[in-house]
């Protein structure tokens, strides 16, 4: 009897050894997690397979047996940052016409698109417009690529933004996913019936599709597109139900202060943009009072703001010469990408921009929008708001949001506008995991989360330039230097 509890307890404890994974020990490193920024001392993380199993704080700790061991060189650990903004279907520079025609080219694009966000430290991406799930599934197949969240194909308001966009013979297939508009009956194909694109069943096709969120707009639009139609408090009110019963986070576009007045009314979870129009006040110099009581609710309410202040300094890339030889760029495109993009034809976007304009008169346009957006992210950053990190990237078919670069120039953006280097680091971080619900999976450096970290040279509590200072980058587990990162 004695015999056969040994062999028992021998066959219990061979089986642990086998199912138990490889591990790795990181140590004599600093911990720099976002729930413990009062304590950024030396330690260790034991990760097996893809989570943290262990973190030790303090020196001298031995290494595990059969562990492997990575010393950190008395570097910086951080949790993996997460891009709350991404569009990762869209090619920056070309129109989705052009990367049909340059298949090839765009192809390359796709296959270091992900290594890109590694490369900046981005380990976890939320795609607000995930329009097709095959293409999010082969960005999820690559050998090395940042998780990926999304909110499935973004619900829309009738021939309103962006489906605006489209051709009207085929824009109610582009952008399927739409919110009936009975006053526009004789705009929207007889096939569709509007007992089917109700905002509840609108909703319900999100969540079919395994999404963390649902993406909606309030914009009349901009450049030739005006006065487009915009949803009602009352079909917004219907959205807001129907997102909390089927436990989706709200998004919303909005960048002016009539579209952020609306969504905050309406209880959105997360405005998608900074406040760059201000509609009648936009000649105030000043934060006007008005906006500053709005901006006090937000902070209340700790609504996330995702500032994207790239999106203006992105379209302003094409009038900078300097840009297109960023040194950066020759790591992140492919070589026929970049060549490209310095010609006539990979310039083509610059002509819609500027049109007659010369590019100092278009600069000077942007001064003002870019100074008001800078002002509310200083007001916000003074209330210590819930800002959630977020790029659009890429926000149009500009070249100027490159994947990872354009998370780097968003954070030095933010940082100049006015938030400190922690309220910068909780952004990208634990602020992200709360807003979007994921924070039992990433976030922070703690047991059970999935090991997305990342080893820096510089703490990002002390420099901006900590967060182009990485050495290493770990995602569920699999190590990657940056040097490897970059393109072949």
């Amino acid at each position: 009897m004695k015999t056969t509890r040994i062999l028992a307890s021998l066959s219990l404890l061979l089986c642990a050894q086998a199912w138990a994974g490889e591990q790795t020990w990181i140590t004599n490193v600093k911990l720099v997690s976002p729930e413990k920024l009062d304590r950024i001392e030396a330690g260790s993380v034991l990760i097996e397979d893809e989570r943290i199993v262990r973190v030790e704080r303090g020196v001298g700790k031995k290494t595990p047996a059969g562990a492997r061991r990575i010393d950190g060189k008395g570097q910086f650990l951080t949790p993996g940052l997460i891009d709350s903004h991404v569009h990762l279907f869209s090619v920056p520079g070309m129109s989705f016409e052009q990367a049909d025609q340059k298949k090839t080219m765009a192809a390359e694009y796709f296959a270091q698109m992900p290594r890109s966000f590694l490369y900046y430290g981005y380990t976890t991406v939320i795609d607000l417009a995930a329009g097709s799930r095959e293409f999010i599934d082969m960005v999820k197949a690559t050998p090395l690529h940042p998780d990926v969240y999304d909110c499935g194909a973004p619900l829309v308001f009738a021939n309103g933004y962006p489906s605006s966009y489209a051709p009207p013979e085929s824009r109610f297939e582009m952008f399927s996913n739409f919110i009936y508009d009975p006053a526009q009956a004789d705009k929207i194909p007889a096939r569709f019936k509007p007992e089917d694109y109700t905002a509840a069943k609108g909703v319900a096709r999100v969540k079919a599709d395994h999404a963390i969120c649902v993406k909606t707009h309030f914009e009349h639009g901009f450049g030739t597109m005006h006065n487009l139609p915009v949803m009602s408090p009352a079909v917004y009110s219907e959205v807001r139900t129907a997102a909390s019963k089927d436990g989706l986070v709200l998004v919303t576009h909005g960048n002016s202060f009539e579209a952020q007045t609306f969504a905050v009314n309406g209880g959105v979870d997360v405005l998608a943009h900074g406040m760059w129009h201000w509609g009648a006040l936009d000649k105030e110099k000043e934060l006007p009072a008005e906006i500053r009581q709005l901006l006090d609710k937000i902070a209340e309410r700790k609504i996330g703001y995702q500032a994207t202040m790239q999106v203006l300094h992105g379209l302003n890339a094409y009038f900078d010469p300097a840009y297109l030889n960023h040194p950066a760029l020759a790591k992140l495109l492919p070589p026929a990408m970049l060549a490209w993009l310095k010609t006539p034809e990979g310039q083509w976007f610059k002509q819609e921009l500027a049109e007659d304009e010369t590019d100092a008169a278009v600069l000077k346009g942007m001064e003002a929008p870019l100074r008001r957006q800078r002002q509310v992210v200083a007001y916000l950053a003074g209330k210590d708001a819930n800002f959630v990190f977020g790029t659009d990237t890429p926000s149009s078919p500009t070249y100027g949001n490159i994947p990872g670069l354009n998370g780097y120039l968003e954070m030095q953006d933010l940082h100049q506008a006015g938030l400190s280097l922690a309220q910068l680091f909780k952004a990208a971080t634990i602020n992200n995991a709360r807003t979007f619900r994921i924070d039992a999976q990433v976030g922070t450096i703690e047991a059970g989360k999935v090991a997305n970290l990342v080893l820096m040279k510089i703490s990002p509590l002390a420099d901006i330039r900590a967060y182009d200072s990485i050495d290493t980058v770990w995602v569920r587990g699999k190590q990657a230097a940056r040097g490897s990162l970059s393109v072949k």
